[in-house]
């Protein structure tokens, strides 16, 4: 090594961490994923890969650490180097639902995370076997397992998911009696319920489309307040026999704690830059997602209240994980 380069070295090092920012990317961004490939977190990342990167001008290298909903990537994040080239792609259930469901956490999804940018608003659908349970409406479905009880299982895409506090809330509202099945991910999920391992799931409407297309399944009611584009014949749970029932998630990126903000402000503006895409803002509404940017403020506010929002569901249908 020369001496002009080690003097050079030097100097660098002392440069305040914007300096540094402004150099940033000089190699692959690794994104952790906290679910496995082909679930629907997965199919947003794939959508939003190939713009960010541009945006970014540096390549994405998507990293599946899948296990214990979420949170084995989550601390794989909250305890990388704040550089900028570890971010993890969460959701509402790692920034959210897990902090109310775990009794012990080993970080804090606000103090140890840096939130950086929401992508989509994602609605689940009631997905059901006719061969398992003939129900064609909501209505049909409520009656018919309440006149069974503890007879049919619903699937989940693991303990304390998203969509295995979702309908453990809509069983405690319609006071049904059903057992939970859950699985390693929505892939498994899906398949326990075109295969007639479980009767039902809240899906991801975005990776049920296949399968009810080809009519493996019915989709009897989606979780949001309002009716979904991708399925809009598909009533709301709210107005076909559930009134006030309401549940969604969103995907979000988060990088570790005292993440430089120049390198924050110019990953929220590659996502911004790659919803502004038409053909991406598109595929996403025909998948049955909206998309959602919001400034760093807002999305900070957002955690915070949907962390306190879920440990509301949690303490009233009483689970836990230890």
């Amino acid at each position: 090594m020369t001496l002009r380069l080690v003097r050079l070295l030097a100097f660098l090092s002392l440069l305040p961490g914007a300096a540094w920012a402004q150099a940033w990317p000089q190699q692959p961004i690794t994104i952790l994923m906290g679910f496995p490939a082909g679930s629907g977190v997965d199919v947003v990342a794939r959508l939003l890969e190939e713009p960010m990167s541009k945006s970014l001008g540096a390549k994405l290298v998507m990293d599946y650490r899948v296990g214990a909903c979420g949170n084995l990537a989550s601390e794989a994040v909250a305890r990388a180097k704040p550089d900028g080239y570890t971010i993890l792609f969460g959701t509402a259930a790692t920034h959210g639902v897990n902090a109310a469901l775990y009794k012990k956490l080993p970080f804090d999804v606000e103090a140890d995370f840096t939130p950086i940018a929401p992508m989509v608003n994602v609605s689940n659908v009631l997905t059901v076997n006719p061969q398992v349970i003939d129900a064609s409406t909501l209505r049909e479905f409520i009656d018919k397992v309440k006149a069974n009880p503890g007879k049919y299982n619903y699937a989940s895409t693991g303990n304390g998911t998203g969509t295995h506090l979702a309908f453990a809330e809509f069983v405690a509202k319609a006071g049904l009696t059903m057992v939970h099945v859950p699985y390693k991910g929505g892939p498994e999920a899906l398949t326990s319920v075109v295969s007639g391992t479980t009767c039902c799931i809240f899906n991801q409407v975005q990776t049920v489309i296949p399968q009810w297309k080809a009519g493996k399944v019915r989709l009897l009611g989606v979780t949001t307040r309002t009716r979904v584009s991708a399925v809009p014949d598909v009533p709301t749970i709210a107005e076909a026999g559930l009134p006030g029932f309401e549940s969604y998630t969103w995907f979000g990126l988060f990088g570790p704690k005292g993440l430089d903000a120049e390198i924050v402000n110019k990953v929220n503006a590659a996502v911004k830059f790659a919803l502004e895409q038409p053909a991406v803002g598109d595929r996403l509404m025909q998948l049955g997602n909206t998309p959602r940017w919001e400034s760093l403020e807002k999305y900070r506010a957002t955690v915070k209240s949907d962390r306190a929002k879920w440990a509301v569901v949690v303490k009233e249908i009483g689970a836990t994980i230890d």
